[in-house]
């Protein structure tokens, strides 16, 4: 979704914003469970708490496009 100025719809935004908190959610869920078991995949771990930073940084970089700045 796009409009003239190529960005995406505050709604679009804050339909992806709440997708990646979710997705966000559960990879700590799946990341602790895998630290939970006696025979850990730490590759898998690391793997999945790089996609966990990398939701983080796109949560931060969508908040920032749908909240408007306050100037003081």
């Amino acid at each position: 979704m796009a409009n003239d100025t190529g960005e995406r719809s505050d709604e679009a935004l804050v339909v992806e914003l709440a997708r990646l908190r979710q997705e966000h959610r559960d990879l700590d869920a799946a990341i602790n469970a895998l630290e939970g078991i006696s025979a850990k995949d730490q590759l898998q771990i690391q793997r999945l708490k790089k996609r966990k930073l990398y939701l983080k940084d796109r949560i931060i970089a969508i908040a920032d496009q749908v909240t408007p700045d306050i100037i003081a």
